[in-house]
């Protein structure tokens, strides 16, 4: 009788506990995660961004043959920032990492390629990477926790300056827990998608920040030439120039040394005139162009180093 009573509980232990499951949950320290699934496609003008380098300062998985040069946590991380930040549609982004490779392989095909400078370039690094397995066991259930913490640092350089315009440090969390009740359910084995989870919490923010950055700041162009063939400018559909748009145009300011920073600093320009874009042409990033006309204010054609093209 003590028998049947016995398997009677374990029969509704198990009906009331199930058979085991499998869950897994991601976190972020700084923030919520964005989900940009209803996020509009941006259409305002682009800023050029390079992506230095983002390297692992981190001593996880640095063993006796640790290459420096192809880390993998140190690649997962700038595979995972590049196209987050790519995902905005707010930036072309520049290749810089693996510059040399490129090189070759154009050199390869009998080309050569274009260095196309960039308005900001960002660094970053793996400041904290770790794993850890933790477990429970009950008197019907065993369960075990699998949990990967990242933390991702990034600054980011305006470029005309050298000066760092933003620097912050992300932390995420991922993790997935396996339960079993009576020996009955899953048994999870090693998820490699946990490093993926919590560097990709980690930088969420980050990207979020440096949108806003360089969002608050002035997008630029340059007068290419001005003649009697036409006014060209540098920049075109794929940077978010469109027919029809009006910029204006400021005369720069003069450069002066901060005595404070020991910096040479450039003052504020004064707008002079107002372009407005006629047709766009080029096929990349390094050979688009717009031809405009002055629709108000006037530049003198010969000194057009002495003008930048502003869209605020």
């Amino acid at each position: 009788m003590k028998i049947v009573r016995m398997v009677g509980i374990a029969l509704a232990a198990v009906s009331l506990f199930g058979c085991g499951s499998v869950s897994s949950t991601v976190s972020k320290v700084d923030g919520t995660l964005n989900e940009g699934a209803d996020a509009a496609v941006y259409q305002g003008l682009k800023r050029t961004v390079a992506i230095a380098r983002f390297s692992n300062e981190t001593e996880y998985a640095k063993g006796a043959f640790y290459d420096k040069e192809n880390d993998p946590v140190g690649k997962q991380a700038l595979d995972i920032f590049s196209a987050k930040l790519a995902a905005t549609g707010k930036f072309i982004l520049l290749e810089r990492a693996d510059a040399d490779k490129i090189q070759a392989e154009v050199e390869k095909a009998g080309g050569s390629a274009s260095n196309v400078a960039a308005d900001y370039l960002i660094i970053g690094s793996v400041t904290e990477f770790g794993r850890k397995t933790t477990g429970q066991v009950g008197l019907v259930t065993r369960t075990k926790t699998q949990t990967v913490q990242a933390g991702v640092n990034v600054r980011l350089v305006d470029v005309s300056t050298g000066q760092i315009i933003y620097s912050e440090e992300g932390k995420g969390e991922a993790e997935t827990e396996a339960s079993t009740t009576f020996g009955l359910g899953g048994a999870a084995g090693y998820d490699a998608t946990l490093s993926d989870k919590a560097i990709s919490a980690a930088v969420e923010k980050l990207v979020d920040n440096i949108e806003k950055t360089c969002m608050d700041r002035p997008w630029k162009s340059y007068f290419l030439s001005y003649d009697n063939d036409g006014i060209i400018i540098a920049g075109g559909a794929k940077q978010g120039v469109t027919v029809g748009s009006v910029l204006p145009v400021y005369e720069r300011g003069k450069k002066v040394k901060n005595p404070q920073t020991g910096l040479m600093i450039e003052l504020p320009g004064k707008k002079v005139a107002e372009v407005k874009v006629l047709s766009v042409g080029g096929t990349t990033v390094t050979d688009e162009y717009a031809i405009v006309e002055i629709t108000d204010g006037s530049v003198d054609s010969g000194k057009l180093s002495n003008y930048q093209i502003q869209d605020k």
